[in-house]
């Protein structure tokens, strides 16, 4: 029976781990991972729990004794240091974990601040792991005043749960707008309304200078002249794979551990999955940071170390939640050349992108009837008549038939 060692115990290593067990793996499976609580979700760390509307037990993916009675070894608390490919043995606090097959799902790191910028000064904080929203929440009282740095869906996210929670908000990106690496302008033109009609300072095409504070943060100098006087900084600039130990041990990296169709890396017996993973796809690599890809594609990779042979092809899909909306996103935009606006029920709308006649992508927020709609449409190769999607006389049914 062989040996599988999975590093990295976030969503994708606890996928790929219970899904061998379910696929009939009998051999031993060890999950080493860096933090010392149990593989866990990680979106409601900045936005239910971080609010105080649930508790950590809510976070963990299975209960602690699902990897007991599945044979499942968790090494928790524990940083992997060395992979030996020639012996097939990882090095992890001192003990030497023997593998057949290994599965990276090491996920990815956020960006820090520069310490030449006062990004190590106390105060300033990122969101990624529950230690670091633990280590922010006593910040969250009502009239603190909060920077923060970054305008995707990280920085947004945060702006909302401290806007809901009484601060006094200010947000900054350094490009023209906000989303502006993600979305349309369409979709920043209506996620800045909602944050300005909170009460956020929201400040685009400025960037940061330097943060100020003797070893506390206490202001921020922006690019547009202004000083400000803030409590805490939340720094929302992005992540990247985390791949120094796949490096390292010599693996091919390429906008991540680069990974064949069935998730094998160029060691044989080195599988990759999750957000530190990139994968053939359309003639090119495609690296996605997404809680559905970490799932789905742990769980082509465990079927595929136990011999499926099936390529994965993934159907994208997203979510952010802020304040009262649910923006629900279906497809990449990648390569869009323009967007079909459709008004929805209420306040909902969504925005349709296409490739000349091809739809690619949509951005539905609180219309979860478009989103279903366009999601099918995507998956089935299926674009409809973009001048119909304009027009919410048009059933969305009838867009399905069309």
């Amino acid at each position: 029976m062989s040996r599988i060692v999975i590093i990295g115990a976030g969503q994708a290593g606890a996928a790929l781990a219970a899904k061998l067990r379910a696929l009939g793996h009998e051999g031993p499976i060890t999950m080493i991972g860096e933090e010392p609580a149990p593989p866990y979700q990680r979106p409601p760390l900045s936005k239910k729990y971080l609010l105080g509307e649930i508790g950590v037990e809510r976070l963990y993916l299975r209960p602690a004794e699902f990897y007991a009675e599945h044979g499942i070894e968790l090494r928790l608390g524990l940083q992997a240091a060395r992979i030996d490919r020639a012996a097939r043995v990882v090095h992890a606090g001192g003990a030497a974990i023997g593998y057949d097959m290994l599965a990276l799902t090491t996920g990815a790191v956020p960006r820090r601040l520069p310490a030449a910028m006062g990004g190590d000064l106390g105060g300033v904080h990122l969101v990624r792991t529950l230690a670091d929203v633990d280590g922010m929440a006593p910040a969250f009282r009502e009239g603190a005043r909060a920077l923060i740095v970054g305008g995707g869906y990280i920085g947004l996210e945060a702006a909302a749960v401290a806007a809901a929670r009484g601060l006094k908000v200010t947000l900054v990106e350094a490009a023209a707008r906000i989303l502006q690496r993600v979305a349309c302008a369409e979709t920043s033109d209506w996620f800045r309304a909602l944050h300005l009609a909170h009460g956020v300072d929201l400040r685009e095409g400025t960037g940061l200078v330097r943060l100020t504070g003797d070893g506390h943060v206490r202001g921020a100098d922006l690019t547009d002249g202004t000083a400000l006087e803030v409590d805490f900084v939340i720094a929302g600039i992005g992540v990247t794979p985390a791949t120094d130990l796949a490096e390292a041990a010599g693996l091919t990296i390429e906008d991540g551990i680069a990974v064949d169709a069935l998730g094998q890396t160029s060691d044989p017996a080195i599988w990759a999955a999750g957000d530190c993973a990139s994968f053939p796809w359309r003639g090119g690599r495609l690296r996605l940071e997404s809680v559905q890809n970490a799932i789905d594609q742990a769980e082509a990779v465990a079927a595929n170390m136990l011999g499926a042979g099936a390529a994965y092809d993934p159907k994208p899909w997203f979510w952010s939640d802020q304040y009262d909306v649910k923006l629900q996103i279906a497809g990449l935009n990648t390569g869009s050349d323009h967007v079909v606006v459709r008004p929805g029920e209420k306040t909902g709308i969504s925005h349709w992108y296409y490739r000349g006649a091809d739809l690619l992508a949509v951005d539905a927020m609180n219309e979860p009837r478009a989103y279903m709609t366009a999601k099918r449409l995507i998956e089935a190769g299926r674009s409809p008549d973009p001048a119909l999607v304009a027009d919410p006389a048009v059933d969305l049914k009838t867009l399905m038939a069309a």
